[in-house]
């Protein structure tokens, strides 16, 4: 009661007004809203389960399509609902569901697929629904043609990845004409209210066969059996992309397996910067390679994780029942999907394993090298520090005897003047001047040279 009474207080305060069942909608909250806030709540309702009755007929393509031809098939939807007067999709729509003379499409674009859902009331010819597999599937599959006709390409909606032709129908169906002799995936779901029965082979159409027999199935219930069964063949295919992945890469793989052992048993007996060098360049090659075809393949493997559990999931949400004398979805999907899952994960494993070994060669053999190249460049340096101070002792040589050559020359031009003073009656002794002034001379330039060597080591320095 004290809090229904604060709240009327606070009411009063703020001005705002009580709303009541049958009121017109409340205004939005007067609060900033995250700009994803209504995508994220919208997307729990993106892909809602539309009720389904027997007897109906089920036609599910999925095409593998990138973001520019998922926005391709999202305008010629667009148009194809405009030329039938029927609601267009929104822009960015991933999910739509159009109505036209009594056959219901359901188009949901996915990550690297989009997937087209053709429901046809009765057995899809405008029978009762007796004969599970007449008219064919491709020639149900003709309304596809709608969308295709408005392609400018000859790729139509892209490449056909899974064509699935399922049946709900109520009573039981012969199963040898259906199927023929192949082994047959048969549970019973829903609590036993549906049988569903395939053997996930390709018809003489292309067309993997599903019957759902109705034995007391609501119509929320057949809607969603159905959605979730065609999900499983999808997320099965698109799984099972990741095997030619694998076994196309299981070579190679092999290979550096085969090739790293060799190369380290060679480092462990390697001497010299030449022999060290060469096995880097080989396990760098190695190791380019492989990160090469793990950076490709790693997207494809991710998705194949994420599509089998998907897979396992949709299994779980279907609680099946095996039948007697018969597999289960979930036993024949163990035996068959889950080993191509294996694989691709063994050779995901297999590449980090092998990149991290050699990873750990290369960066070993790199310190090696490093430390051959460092004792070359000490040796080297040795070698320059030796020769520097083999010129420099050649240049105050050189300095020394260019002193005492100017300083005999200077010396020589000293005692020729003298000698030509002395001649013109001057008392000048040309011999005795001439020896007193060697010394002055010679130190004076040696001072200079000094001089100059130092002003050329501070401008150099």
């Amino acid at each position: 009661m004290v809090q229904f009474a604060q709240y009327g207080e606070v009411e009063k305060m703020s001005g705002a007004q009580t709303h009541h069942a049958g009121d017109a909608p409340a205004p939005p909250l007067q609060f900033r809203q995250h700009p994803l806030r209504g995508r994220l709540l919208a997307e729990m309702h993106a892909r809602p389960f539309a009720p389904l009755t027997a007897p109906h007929r089920v036609i599910h393509l999925a095409f593998m399509t990138d973001e520019e031809a998922a926005g391709q098939a999202r305008a010629r939807l667009a148009q194809w609902c405009e030329a039938r007067g029927l609601p267009l999709p929104a822009e960015s729509a991933r999910h739509h569901r159009a109505q036209c003379s009594g056959v219901a499409l359901r188009f949901e674009s996915h990550g690297e697929f989009t997937t087209y859902t053709w429901e046809f009331p009765g057995n899809g010819g405008g029978g009762s629904g007796a004969d599970t597999h007449e008219p064919a599937p491709d020639r149900l599959a003709r309304v596809m043609d709608g969308l295709q006709d408005l392609q400018d390409d000859d790729n139509g909606c892209g490449l056909l990845m899974v064509a699935v032709d399922l049946t709900l129908h109520g009573g039981s169906a012969d199963l040898k004409s259906v199927f023929g002799e192949a082994n047959l995936a048969i549970a019973d779901v829903e609590g036993g209210a549906a049988r569903v029965i395939t053997d996930f082979r390709a018809d003489a159409h292309g067309f993997v066969r599903i019957l759902v027999e109705d034995r007391g199935l609501s119509p929320a219930q057949g809607g969603a059996l159905v959605q979730r069964l065609l999900e499983i063949e999808t997320y099965r295919t698109m799984a099972l992309l990741g095997l030619p992945e694998a076994q196309a890469l299981a070579p190679t793989i092999r290979r550096i397996e085969t090739t790293l052992p060799g190369l380290l048993e060679e480092m462990r007996h390697s001497k010299g910067f030449t022999d060290n060098r060469r096995l880097l360049d080989a396990l760098t090659g190695l190791a380019a390679e492989l990160e090469s075809d793990a950076a490709a393949s790693l997207y494809r493997f991710g998705a194949t994780r994420a599509y089998g559990d998907l897979v396992r999931l949709r299994l779980e949400a279907i609680a099946e029942k095996p039948v007697t004398g018969y597999d289960s979805w979930s036993s024949f999907l163990d035996r068959r999907l889950q080993p191509a899952i294996r694989t691709c994960l063994s050779t995901e494993e297999r590449q980090a394993n092998l990149s991290r070994k050699l990873s750990r060669a290369a960066q070993l053999l790199r310190a090696r090298v490093d430390v051959e190249l460092e004792s070359q460049n000490s040796n080297l340096l040795q070698t320059m520090n030796a020769r520097a101070r083999t010129q420099l002792r050649l240049q105050q040589t050189v300095e020394g005897l260019s002193v005492a050559a100017i300083t005999y020359y200077i010396s020589g031009l000293l005692h020729r003047g003298l000698t030509g003073a002395r001649e013109a009656g001057f008392a000048v002794d040309p011999t005795i001047v001439t020896a007193a002034a060697i010394p002055v001379i010679l130190i004076a330039l040696a001072l200079l040279v000094r001089r100059i060597r130092h002003t050329h080591d501070d401008g150099s320095g």
